[in-house]
């Protein structure tokens, strides 16, 4: 049998995770259906979804690596250093044909620029967002990445005005909603599974990171007291505890659902959710929502100097208007919240605009593909 090629992959979030483990299961597949090609040995630091796929555990689970804003990484910087020390110390021991990065730039980029000068052939899936911040970072990454692959429509044409070729591949999302709809259950098996009531659902999605959840599940639950006639039903997050939750709900309308945030989404009729990858999760589930946003103090005035786009999130930014309210740390408070989702309920003047908008946006992120993309770019190079 041949030697075993070894990919080493980081990722640091929940929905890196999710991606990581899509491609992990594409390159297994794409790997084992050529005849003669040598078995595959990964490495990796992740989540659960990533164990699953291989059936092995991470080196380092990302509920040990999710850090929020400035505040929150200057109060952990020896923890994410020593991460880095021994992410560097472990990669030179497994010694890769190939380092594969997703997302997660604060930490994956010292170690790119790290395994650049050990000559480690290094692929980033899920650019950095360098087009919102600190856009001369583009240089460092032309330097240090051997590919990169985008995926957002208008990151390619960003790359493109510094004459560096990158592949967009569409988004993994469009995958992973796909392959969900293939399995999804019905709002009504949905609502009997999970014990829930016979009512309209609001779903609210307060993010994945203890910080976020503590800054902003509160505000969340204040706004939607009054909307009696509806469930308020909470998606909680896979990385955190359920007990974590316990000091957050105080009142019976309000039920919180582990682990389905798909299934929550498709059973709702609108929802509030936290700034990030979920914005566009929703979108693509057809959803209207509201778009929140709030971090300390601190971090704020910081990010509201250095960040230089009109939009935070994902929907806005590929319409390149606004698509969905995003109400941002002083106006996200309860009647705000209230106030904007309303419009988009049943009913609401907002609601099929944003539904038509919604349309328009799938087309501009075109089919899926992402992860068989990817999976077949990085075999290529480690099997020539």
């Amino acid at each position: 049998m041949s030697k075993s090629k070894k990919i080493y992959i980081i990722v640091g979030e929940a929905s890196g995770d999710l991606h990581g483990s899509n491609l992990l299961k594409e390159l297994i597949s794409q790997n084992n259906s050529i005849e003669g090609n040598p078995p595959i040995e990964f490495r990796f630091w992740g989540g659960d979804l990533m164990a699953q796929t291989v059936g092995k555990q991470p080196v380092k689970h990302i509920r040990e690596l999710a850090f929020m804003g400035f505040l929150e990484v200057i109060k952990n910087i020896t923890t994410i250093f020593k991460n880095i020390s021994d992410c560097k110390k472990d990669i030179e021991e497994f010694q890769p044909d190939a380092l594969l990065l997703i997302d997660y730039p604060g930490f994956n980029m010292r170690i790119a620029e790290w395994a650049k000068d050990k000559g480690i052939k290094t692929h980033y899936y899920i650019s950095p967002k360098i087009w919102a911040w600190k856009q001369s970072r583009v240089h460092k990454i032309k330097k240090i990445i051997d590919h990169m692959y985008v995926i957002l429509p208008f990151e390619k044409d960003f790359y493109k005005r510094f004459e560096y070729p990158v592949e967009y591949v569409g988004n993994p999302l469009i995958d992973a909603i796909q392959q969900y709809n293939e399995i999804k259950i019905s709002p009504e098996n949905f609502i009997q599974q999970n014990n829930l009531k016979d009512l309209p659902i609001i779903a609210v999605l307060p993010g994945s990171r203890k910080q976020e959840v503590k800054l902003k599940l509160p505000v969340m639950l204040e706004a939607v007291k009054d909307f009696k006639k509806y469930q308020i039903v909470i998606a909680g997050a896979p990385s955190l505890d359920p007990s974590f939750y316990a000091d957050f709900i105080h009142s019976d309308s309000v039920k919180i659902v582990h682990g389905k945030t798909y299934d929550l989404l498709s059973a709702s009729e609108a929802a509030i959710v936290t700034s990030g990858t979920a914005t566009l999760e929703t979108a693509i589930l057809n959803i209207p929502e509201v778009v929140c946003y709030k971090t300390s103090g601190i971090s704020y005035a910081i990010a509201k100097r250095l960040i230089k786009i009109k939009y935070i999130s994902l929907v806005n930014l590929i319409m390149d208007r606004e698509v969905v309210k995003e109400l941002i740390q002083h106006e996200c408070n309860p009647e705000k919240i209230k106030q904007e989702l309303s419009l988009i309920l049943k009913g609401g003047q907002n609601r099929d605009t944003m539904l038509k908008d919604y349309s328009n946006m799938r087309i501009i992120l075109g089919t899926g593909g992402a992860s068989q993309k990817v999976a077949h770019s990085l075999l290529k190079t480690i099997l020539n």
